[in-house]
């Protein structure tokens, strides 16, 4: 034990001696010892050469890690442009044509009436049993007694006792349609001479009139026209902001009053200031009214009377708006309508919601009304003028032949 005490110094002297002869090592290279401290602050601004490399760092050019990214994040970037048309090319979806988007609109009533038509005609020579058939098939659809029997009479007088497919049916459907629709498919005419030229909106609550109205003053307004609207649905205050979102898109100026107001008042406003202003249109939007509720008929026809104290001869178009899903609800509506307001023109709307577009039809054989426009959707783009030729495809179930 007492050895391992003064073993306690040696330990001491022993971590001396070893590092003693480390720098005996080092002397023996530098023989004097002076020479070796130098030689210590030499190695000392060896290390020093990498504070100059920063001095270099000003020199941001030469960065070699910058460089090597740059190239790969550019060409990333050239990845993504190249990407990006293909991205912007998707949503051109929107650019199909007018027949496009009223065949996808009708494929609802064209699909129920092709069903209904293959059911019937399985390739076999046609009879009397089949043309009966027929005809309760086409009279289901909406399409009118009269229209049906025309068909079914073309089919007898040329096809009877003959083989017959679904799509000789569909063919003579489709002629048999467009001879109807063709005297009543016209274009709304706007009177230049007449300033402003006023268009009464009317039609059943959801119709369609204030979407509709908003639709056709873009249209007036991209032919150059000066277009002014008033909000004569009074009831609704949505119709009225409703109106007023469609005044601002357009740029036409919104002749409104709070809810509630009488619109007979706001009616005889909007002409007196559309005229005083010489305005080219005037479109007046009216509360959707049942056509078998009295009083609120005769608030429209109040409506009309006041128009005609400051202009006469206006209106100078009543458009009555028809939802296609109502079905043969419509007929009552243009019959009531037209006898109270003395509807001048049709516009049908939802016709691609609905399995019953062929009521537009039988309005057209019963009334021979103008149709000015039909909508299949709510995009500005969906209200065009109506084409008999097309609608009479469409609904037949027949693609775009342009």
């Amino acid at each position: 034990m007492t050895e391992k005490k003064p073993g306690f110094f040696q330990r001491l002297f022993g971590t001396q001696p070893a590092p003693a002869p480390a720098p005996e090592e080092t002397v023996p290279e530098t023989p004097v010892t002076p020479d070796a401290i130098p030689d210590v602050p030499e190695p000392a601004p060896e290390p020093q050469p990498e504070p100059p490399a920063p001095p270099a760092e000003p020199d941001h050019p030469p960065p070699p890690g910058p460089p090597e990214t740059t190239p790969d994040y550019i060409e990333e970037i050239e990845d993504q442009l190249a990407a990006a048309p293909q991205a912007v090319a998707e949503p051109e979806p929107p650019r199909m044509g007018w027949f496009g988007r009223l065949a996808s609109g009708l494929k609802r009533s064209s699909d129920n009436l092709a069903s209904s038509i293959t059911s019937v005609f399985t390739k076999r020579k046609l009879d009397a049993a089949m043309l009966d058939e027929l005809e309760d098939v086409l009279i289901q659809a909406d399409l009118g007694v009269d229209t049906a029997m025309a068909i079914t009479e073309t089919l007898r007088r040329d096809r009877f006792d003959k083989d017959v497919t679904d799509e000789d049916v569909r063919a003579v459907l489709a002629a048999e349609v467009e001879k109807v629709l063709a005297p009543v498919a016209t274009p709304l005419a706007i009177d230049a001479g007449k300033r402003p030229f006023v268009i009464l909106m009317i039609g059943v609550n959801g119709s369609g009139k204030t979407t509709t109205i908003g639709k056709l003053a873009q249209k007036l307004t991209a032919e150059g026209k000066s277009v002014m609207l008033a909000a004569g649905d009074t009831f609704r205050a949505a119709a009225i902001e409703q109106l007023q979102v469609w005044g601002q898109r357009t740029g036409a100026p919104v002749i409104a009053k709070p809810a509630g107001a009488d619109a007979s008042g706001l009616a005889f406003d909007a002409v007196t200031q559309a005229k005083a202003e010489g305005r080219d249109v005037l479109i007046i939007d009216t509360a959707g009214r049942l056509q078998n509720r009295d009083e609120l008929m005769n608030e429209l026809e109040k409506v009309i009377r006041v128009i005609k104290k400051v202009e006469p001869e206006a209106p100078h178009a009543t458009l009555l708006t028809l939802d296609a899903t109502t079905g043969q609800n419509a007929l009552k509506q243009v019959e009531i309508f037209g006898q109270r307001a003395g509807v001048t023109g049709l516009v049908m709307t939802k016709l691609d919601g609905t399995a019953r577009g062929g009521i537009l039809v039988a309005i057209a054989q019963k009334f021979g009304l103008p149709v000015h426009f039909i909508g299949v959707g709510e995009g500005v783009a969906d209200l065009e003028p109506f084409e008999a030729s097309d609608f009479a495809k469409a609904i037949a179930g027949f693609e775009a032949s342009r």
